[in-house]
C-alpha cells in the first residue's frame, strides 16, 4: 500500500470507527512516522551519578558537551538525584499520592537543569521548559544544544505503580520518551558506572559487566538492580525509532564524546536482536 493509500484508509476509519477499533489501530501503524529531529543525540546527565558529585564530576562533562555541540546537535536531560529521593521519602511519609510525588520529582530535576544551564550559559546553551518544546528546533539551530529537565511531564497524571507510591516513570524514562517522540538518532545515559552489571558493582565484587543485551534478555535476567529505570525497557519494546540505548561512564574523560560519535564504549541495550 502506498503512503497516500494508507493515509486515506486511516482517515476513513477515523471518521467511522471507535478509536479503540483494532483495524483503525493497525491502519494508524501503517502510516509512516515523521522523524522530527533525526540528527539529534539525547544525553541524560545523571542526578545522583554526576550532579550530586559537584564540580569534580560535572565540569569535565560540561567541557565535553560544549566541544561536542560544535559538531553534533544535542538535547541534554537532567536527573533528580539524591534530593529527589529525599523529597520522595518525605512525601511518602506524609501520605501523598504518586501524582504529587511526580510533581515534586519534576521540580528537583528542573533545579539540576537550571544549574547545568548556568554552567553552559556563556556557550549559548538554553534551558527549555516542557511547555516550550516546540521551540527546540530553533534553539538547536542557533546553539547546537539545549537542556531540559528529564522528568516526563505527567505530574498528577503519572501512572500509578502496582505497589507503593514512587513514580515509575522518572528521568531515565522521560529522556527516552523525548528521544523516541522526536525520532532522534541516539539515546545515551551518562552514569557513574561503565554500564550494566549483573549486580551493583559498588557493593558486589562478583558483579559481571554486560557489554550488550536485548530488552527481552535483560527482563528475563530479573536483575535485582538496574542502572536504568525498568520502565525504559517496556518503552523500548514498542520503539519505532530509538531501538537501542547506550550507558556510559561520565567520570571517565572522553567516553561521552566517543559514544556520541557512535563508538561502543559502555553497555548497549537493544530492543531486539
Amino acid at each position: 500500500m502506498t503512503e497516500a493509500a494508507a493515509t486515506a484508509t486511516l482517515e476513513s476509519l477515523l471518521m467511522t470507527r471507535s478509536l479503540s477499533d483494532p483495524e483503525l489501530i493497525a491502519a494508524s501503524d501503517a502510516v509512516p512516522d515523521h522523524r522530527i529531529l533525526p540528527d539529534v543525540t539525547v544525553l541524560k546527565v545523571g542526578g545522583q551519578s554526576l550532579m550530586d558529585r559537584g564540580a569534580a564530576a560535572v565540569h569535565p562533562v560540561v567541557e565535553e558537551l560544549v566541544a561536542l555541540k560544535r559538531t553534533h546537535r544535542l538535547l541534554i536531560g537532567t536527573g533528580g538525584g539524591t534530593r529527589a529521593r529525599h523529597a520522595y521519602s518525605l512525601a511518602a511519609e506524609l501520605g501523598l499520592p504518586t501524582g504529587v510525588l511526580s510533581d515534586v520529582g519534576s521540580a528537583v530535576a528542573g533545579q539540576n537543569a537550571t544549574m547545568l544551564g548556568y554552567l553552559m550559559a556563556r556557550h549559548g546553551v538554553p534551558v527549555v521548559g516542557a511547555g516550550a518544546f516546540s521551540t527546540l528546533a530553533l534553539y538547536l539551530q542557533e546553539s547546537g544544544a539545549a537542556i531540559f529537565a528529564g522528568m516526563p511531564p505527567y505530574d498528577m497524571w503519572q501512572r500509578v505503580p502496582a505497589a507503593g507510591v514512587i513514580p515509575p516513570y522518572r528521568t531515565d524514562a522521560g529522556c527516552y520518551l523525548v528521544a523516541e517522540t522526536y525520532g532522534c538518532a541516539n539515546m545515551i545515559y551518562i552514569k557513574d558506572e561503565d554500564g550494566l552489571y549483573t549486580a551493583n558493582p559498588k557493593n558486589d565484587a562478583n558483579a559481571t559487566f554486560i557489554p550488550e543485551v536485548t530488552v527481552d534478555e535483560l527482563i528475563a535476567m530479573d536483575l535485582p538492580d538496574l542502572v536504568v529505570e525498568r520502565p525504559v525497557l517496556e518503552l523500548m519494546r514498542h520503539a519505532r525509532h530509538v531501538r537501542s540505548v547506550q550507558i556510559v561512564n561520565g567520570l571517565k574523560p572522553g567516553l561521552v564524546t566517543r559514544a556520541v560519535a557512535g563508538e561502543h564504549v559502555g553497555t548497549i541495550i537493544r530492543s531486539s536482536t
